[in-house]
């Protein structure tokens, strides 16, 4: 059998570096479209509060030099300019002498240039994808370009980051949740995930015996699958198979923004030339050695990379295991984990106005957005691996029965008071198009997906229970002066 630092890696890193660089692309593209309003200078978390409270060393952030939304704007759109380069390739384009430097300058500015959003970004930025994307992305800085092969420890390392995030995530679950062990997750996941997509409802459907099966592959996927990843081929190709197979199963029953495409990305240093050309007509230009001063860089990385790993690793191993953390500024090394516990119950928050006094029993308009499912009929979206960052926060702050903990949210309703047109961009529909309300209310309810008969009957997707206010009526003037009305809830 084949040793694996014997293998050629130039079509795996061909690949993963363009499905790494779409990635990019689409969070920059995000950025240049919600960044200003959730965190710009007038966002629902002002980018001064991120100023005011962590210092350069703490939170590196171009947006700490430079805090206005025009410096966003150009940041973003540049983002994406850098991005469709790595797409097409173009360090392929030059000369052999050229390729290496030109691909890690082209890396190492997207890594920086989306640290400065990841550090800024303040809540609406704290998913463990995008510490997973900084990490991997600091990584392709190394993995050279052109017809030079790819060290093969920067191949290593990863897998390395596949490995956390897999093994990780199987070791939150069995330590966090009841059903996990008892192989009954899967009967609320469709349900209650954050923004469900076109075969949610229908995968929830499935029999009981499906789901014990599904929760069952699930921990052997996540738990023993990932310490194939180092094995030598074809054995570390099959994890990836598996691997990619998880993940492409995950994709097409809910929207996770691009988690799991970030993860299918990773797998793909597990395929070596060798497996690819025997089952695809593909073929590499006569590979070249790795430069020499690229090999030293790489191991310095891994050194570097070693020495940064304690924590995480210690962190994973951990029975107080926490999930999404990053251990440093650069989000170098991070410890990653999704759906520790799976919420038995869907709530969501419903935002209305009215134009009308509201102790005369108005009318009251409902916003809608693009993720959520505030109207029953309409069916989930499929939206992944866009990212809609409000519609998620959202999801957050229904699960408890007020906003105390979640700031912003009086600040959306500000905004929606006030028409700002850069919120309004965030929603789905806005049923005051041409004059803002004069008050605005949030009402919590409870969602379940409808049963196969009553959507027959309604062509309902969810139904709803109303469980209780959110916040009171509101006008603009009570939110700005922040009195005693303002706190109350009716």
């Amino acid at each position: 059998m084949e040793l694996p630092w014997a293998e050629s890696y130039w079509l795996a890193r061909f690949a993963f570096q363009r499905g790494l660089a779409l990635i990019y692309l689409l969070g920059f593209l995000v950025a240049a479209t919600q960044f200003r309003p959730l965190a710009g200078e007038d966002g629902l978390l002002p980018i001064e509060n991120y100023r005011e409270r962590w210092d350069f060393r703490e939170r590196p952030s171009l947006f700490h030099l430079v805090p206005d939304d025009r410096a966003v704007a150009v940041t973003a759109w540049t983002g994406v300019g850098l991005s469709a380069l790595a797409v097409l390739a173009v360090p392929y384009w030059l000369p052999d002498a050229l390729a290496v430097p030109a691909s890690m300058a082209l890396w190492a500015l997207l890594w920086l240039l989306y640290l400065s959003f990841v550090n800024a970004g303040q809540t609406f930025y704290g998913y463990g994808w995008e510490s997973m994307l900084l990490e991997t992305g600091f990584l392709a800085v190394f993995l050279g370009a052109g017809d030079a092969g790819p060290p093969f420890v920067v191949i290593l390392l990863l897998k390395w980051v596949l490995f956390r995030n897999m093994f990780g995530a199987g070791l939150i679950k069995l330590r966090g949740d009841d059903c996990w062990r008892e192989l009954t997750c899967m009967d609320y996941h469709y349900e209650t995930q954050p923004i469900p997509n076109p075969l949610s409802w229908h995968a929830h459907h499935l029999p009981d015996r499906f789901h014990r099966v599904e929760t069952l592959g699930n921990h052997v996927v996540e738990l023993a699958v990932p310490f194939l990843y180092f094995a030598p081929q074809p054995w570390a190709a099959a994890a990836g198979l598996a691997t990619v197979g998880f993940q492409l199963w995950l994709m097409l029953t809910g929207n996770f923004s691009w988690l799991n495409a970030l993860t299918l990305v990773l797998a793909i240093p597990t395929f070596g030339d060798g497996v690819v050309q025997s089952v695809l007509p593909a073929t590499t230009p006569a590979v070249a050695p790795t430069p020499t001063y690229l090999q030293a860089l790489a191991l310095l990385v891994a050194a570097v990379v070693v020495y940064k790993s304690v924590e995480p690793t210690r962190n994973m191993l951990s029975t107080s295991q926490v999930m999404n953390t990053s251990f440093d500024p650069l989000h170098l090394v991070n410890s990653y984990g999704a759906f520790g516990r799976v919420t038995r119950e869907r709530y969501e928050v419903v935002i209305q106005g009215t134009r009308d006094d509201p102790e005369d029993d108005p009318e009251w308009e409902t916003y809608t957005f693009p993720g959520k499912p505030t109207d029953p009929g309409r069916r989930p979206p499929q939206l992944a691996p866009y990212h809609l960052r409000l519609d998620w926060q959202l999801w957050f702050a229904a699960m408890s029965s007020t906003p105390h903990r979640h700031p912003w949210f009086s600040r959306l309703l500000e905004k929606l008071l006030e028409g700002d047109e850069a919120v309004r961009s965030l929603l789905k529909d806005d049923p005051f198009p041409e004059e803002p309300p004069t008050h605005v209310r949030a009402v919590r309810y409870r969602y379940r997906y409808t049963t196969p008969e009553e959507r027959r009957e309604t062509g309902r997707w969810w139904h709803r229970e109303r469980s209780g206010p959110y916040v009171r009526p509101v006008s603009l003037e009570e939110l700005r002066s922040g009195s005693t009305a303002r706190r109350r809830r009716f």
